[in-house]
C-alpha cells in the first residue's frame, strides 16, 4: 500500500469514526490531492455484530449526490433489506467545462477506481462489511462508470447495475473480470442521451450497443446465449413505455445477465421517472444481492436440486407454473417460500410422497424455499 493510500485512509478513518448511532453521514477525506466527498446511510437494523453488504450508487454525469439521491433513492429498500448504503461524489472535469464526471475526458489522468477502492477500504474499517457483498449501480454516467469498475476493480465488486447508459468502447475493449459477475441494466430504446444501439462517430465506436454489451457479459458468466424473455405487467399505461425482462441462464439455470429493456422508455430512473411499471432501485438490490465475488449465491448445481439428501427433491429448478416437492418425511412438514427482501410470499404444507405447488403468482425472480431446517435457492421464470 502506498503512502499517500495509507495517510488518505488514516485521514478517513479518523474523520469518520465509529458513530452507530446516526443513520447518514456526509464524509470527506483527502484522495490524490484533492477533497473526495461521499454520503454514506447505515439502516437502524445495523448493530455492528454481523456482516453488511455494501452498495454503492453513483450519480449521473454533471450532478450532486443529493439530488442523486431524491431520484435515485434505497435508502428505505436499506432499512428493510439490510445493507449500507453509499453515495459518492464525483469532482469537477476541467476538460469537460467544470461538470461533475466519474470518467474525466481523455487527455487525463484522473483515475476514480482506486477512490472506490479506498471508499472500501476506508468503510471496512469502520463498519462491519461483507467484502465478499460489494455492490455498484448507478445512473447515465454513474451506470458507465459501473462497468469500468466491473472490468477495473473485479476482485472487490461481486455485481453491478447500470441504468441509462450502456457500455463505454474503451471499457470494452479492456475489461479483464476475475469471477463470474452479476451484470443488469436498465435501459431505455428511445434513450435520447445514451443511444441503446451504442454510439458510432466518423468511423469509430464510443459505446457498445445493448446486444453487444450482453453478449459480452453472457459469454464471460458462460450463459445460455438465447435470453428468456417476460413481459412485465403495464400497470401505468400513460408513462407511454412498457418492460420486457430479459434474462440469461447458465446451463445450471442460474441467472447472470439481465436486461430491462424499457421499449420506449428514456434517459430515466424508473420507478422515478419516466417507466412507472418497474422501480428500478428495487430491481437493482433485488438483482445484485444475489452474488458474492464467488458467483451467484447458493446456486442450484443441477435441474433436480437436493435439498435433503434424504428426505426432499426438489423439481424443476429453474420453475415457471408448478413446483414438485418429493418428500420422505413421515410427517407433514410446513414449507415457506421468501422473496429476496426475506418476506414470505408462499406457504403451505407438504405431506409424504409428490407435492405439487402452484407457483403462478410469483414473479420472475429468485427465492429461497424452506422446509424444516433445510433450504434451497429457486429460480422463477414465466
Amino acid at each position: 500500500m502506498t503512502l499517500k493510500r495509507i495517510l488518505s485512509l488514516f485521514i478517513c478513518t479518523a474523520c469518520a469514526g465509529v458513530v452507530y448511532s446516526q443513520t447518514q453521514i456526509d464524509e470527506t477525506f483527502i484522495w490524490d490531492g484533492n477533497n473526495r466527498e461521499y454520503t454514506i446511510y447505515i439502516p437502524a437494523s445495523y448493530d455492528g455484530t454481523s456482516e453488511f453488504p455494501l452498495v454503492f450508487n453513483f450519480h449521473g454525469g454533471g450532478d450532486f449526490v443529493p439530488s442523486h439521491m431524491s431520484s435515485a433513492d434505497m435508502r428505505p429498500i436499506a432499512d428493510t433489506a439490510n445493507f449500507i448504503l453509499v453515495y459518492p461524489q464525483a469532482i469537477p472535469d476541467p476538460g469537460n467545462g467544470g461538470s461533475t464526471s466519474w470518467m474525466h475526458k481523455e487527455p487525463t489522468t484522473h483515475d476514480d477506481v482506486p477512490f472506490v477502492e479506498a471508499m472500501i477500504d476506508s468503510i471496512s474499517m469502520n463498519y462491519n462489511i461483507n467484502t465478499d457483498r460489494v455492490y455498484a449501480c448507478g445512473y447515465s454516467l454513474g451506470g458507465e462508470f459501473t462497468f469500468e469498475l466491473s472490468c477495473q476493480l473485479n476482485n472487490r465488486i461481486a455485481a453491478i447495475g447500470a441504468v441509462a447508459r450502456t457500455m463505454g468502447a474503451g471499457t470494452y475493449n479492456n475489461c479483464s473480470p476475475v469471477h463470474p459477475t452479476g451484470v443488469i441494466t436498465v435501459l431505455g430504446t428511445a434513450d435520447p442521451i445514451s443511444d441503446y444501439n451504442g454510439v458510432w462517430y466518423l468511423g469509430v465506436q464510443y459505446y457498445m450497443s445493448a446486444d453487444e454489451q450482453n453478449s459480452y457479459w453472457v459469454s464471460h458468466n458462460n450463459c445460455e446465449p438465447t435470453a428468456v424473455i417476460t413481459p412485465i405487467a403495464d400497470t401505468d399505461p400513460s408513462d407511454g413505455s412498457t418492460v420486457e425482462r430479459h434474462t440469461w441462464a447458465n446451463m445450471d439455470g442460474c441467472v447472470y445477465v439481465e436486461e430491462l429493456k424499457v421499449i420506449n422508455g428514456g434517459h430515466d430512473w424508473p420507478g422515478s421517472s419516466g417507466n412507472m411499471d418497474i422501480d428500478a432501485s428495487k430491481e437493482i438490490w433485488k438483482f445484485v444481492s444475489n452474488y458474492n465475488l464467488n458467483g451467484i449465491i447458493e446456486c442450484s448445481t443441477n435441474s433436480i436440486d437436493q435439498v435433503s439428501e434424504v428426505n426432499i427433491q426438489v423439481f424443476p429448478n429453474p420453475m415457471s407454473n408448478q413446483l414438485i416437492i418429493e418428500s420422505n418425511y413421515s410427517e407433514p412438514m410446513t414449507f415457506h417460500v421468501y422473496n429476496i427482501l426475506g418476506k414470505a410470499v408462499l406457504t403451505g404444507r407438504i405431506y409424504s410422497g409428490e407435492n405439487s405447488i402452484d407457483v403462478t403468482s410469483l414473479k420472475s425472480n429468485f427465492y429461497t424455499l424452506s422446509i424444516g431446517n433445510e433450504t434451497t435457492k429457486l429460480v422463477k421464470i414465466d
